[in-house]
């Protein structure tokens, strides 16, 4: 029997990249169907050990708050609304199920809010603090920046708690961001969040991620662009200690043209069962034309029995675009530079502590908050006096 074959339809692969989600970046959504319970199988949780996150999945209601305290500029203000009006604010919606859970359990949501044009004289500096692990605390937070503004905010976070919370950041046209958040937690404390950040047209945003203590930290971070011209840097540090688990999880989606965005993250592990999980991944769609994006992750093994995961995605959709390029590095100290160090007197213990320290200093200046510098890199010192001993007496300040 004789068969005749007719050309099949080529297939569109432009469209069917525009349509398939991701398994990297889950849709973002409210609904709590659409976040179901993580099994440890699936890409977003597969590092991440959930035995270990004590009924922060379950959604347990809970009436504990952490302590805050700040001292607001002029020009901010901190009011508490409803789920509802924060939902109708239009930020970021979670990407995953502790995110919507933060939403749905906190009851309400605090919203910051940087008038229009303003240019805070000072940095917004929040500290929230914990008391007890024994229950999750659930929180809602909608940092909204004003067209044309200019702020510097800084949350700190520390004590003991399992603490799971959701930032929403709205960043208005012609506005400039500069965002720190900072895991100084007690060697108990349990921390899942996510910080998503929608920059308005030619504005401009540089969040810093620091997580220096805790049992377990797991942070979602997402950017999206409201207009053409948004730039976003991204900056992050972490020092994991025996035992510990640190997992930094970077979205960024070039939804509009003319577009930047630059990561730098940097970890240092120490001590048997230390682990350190950063998975970047940047989407270029097909409309984010004339954009240019880099990603880099480097981590520093200071001694056996660590492990550190470190996976760059690179999703691009369409050719026209500046550049695009990712990095990730994980290795032990550089024998040339501490050989370089002996050779000018510097003992090995000194060597290996100025190492580090310039490993970290240089990414902790960019932040541009003198005080915030200062106890960054003393938090660095202190940890790095349980794997190399402490500094000789005569260079123990630190020098931000």
């Amino acid at each position: 029997m004789t068969q005749t074959l007719t050309p099949a339809t080529p297939p569109n692969v432009a469209a069917a990249v525009e349509t398939v989600a991701s398994h990297l970046h889950p849709v973002a959504s409210y609904d709590l169907a659409d976040h179901p319970m993580p099994t440890g199988r699936e890409e977003v949780w597969r590092f991440t050990p959930l035995t270990r996150l004590r009924g922060a999945l379950d959604g347990t209601a809970s009436s504990d708050h952490l302590g805050w305290n700040f001292d607001p500029p002029g020009g901010v203000s901190v009011t508490e609304i409803s789920t509802a009006e924060a939902i109708a604010l239009g930020g970021v919606a979670p990407v995953d199920r502790t995110a919507a859970l933060a939403v749905d359990r906190s009851g309400g949501a605090v919203l910051i809010d940087v008038a229009a044009n303003t240019v805070l004289d000072r940095p917004l500096v929040v500290n929230l603090s914990g008391k007890s692990v024994d229950q999750v605390v659930w929180s809602h937070v909608v940092l909204r920046i004003g067209t044309g503004a200019q702020a510097t905010v800084v949350f700190e976070h520390t004590g003991s708690a399992r603490y799971t919370g959701c930032t929403q950041v709205i960043v208005g046209d012609n506005a400039a961001l500069d965002l720190a958040s900072l895991q100084l937690w007690d060697d108990d404390a349990v921390h899942l969040g996510q910080v998503g950040v929608r920059v308005g047209r030619d504005a401009r945003v540089r969040s810093f991620q620091a997580s220096l203590g805790g049992d377990l930290v797991r942070l979602v971070e997402t950017a999206e662009y409201d207009g053409p011209g948004g730039e976003v840097e991204m900056l992050g540090l972490y020092f994991v200690d025996a035992g510990q688990h640190i997992e930094h999880r970077l979205f960024v989606d070039h939804n509009e043209p003319r577009t930047r965005s630059n990561v730098d993250y940097r970890g240092a592990l120490q001590g048997q069962g230390a682990h350190a999980v950063w998975i970047g991944d940047v989407l270029i769609r097909k409309a984010a034309e004339g954009i240019e994006t880099y990603e880099s992750n480097r981590n520093l093994v200071l001694t056996d029995g660590c492990r550190a995961d470190s996976v760059p995605n690179l999703e691009i959709e369409t050719g026209e675009i500046e550049g695009a390029g990712h990095a990730s590095t994980t290795g032990r100290f550089d024998d040339e530079q501490l050989f370089y160090l002996g050779t000018r007197g510097i003992p090995e213990e000194q060597a290996r502590r100025l190492v580090v320290h310039g490993f970290f200093a240089d990414l902790v200046r960019r932040l541009g908050v003198p005080e915030i510098q200062s106890r960054l890199l003393a938090a660095v010192e202190a940890e790095l006096a349980a794997t190399v001993g402490l500094p000789p007496a005569s260079s123990r300040e630190v020098d931000a």
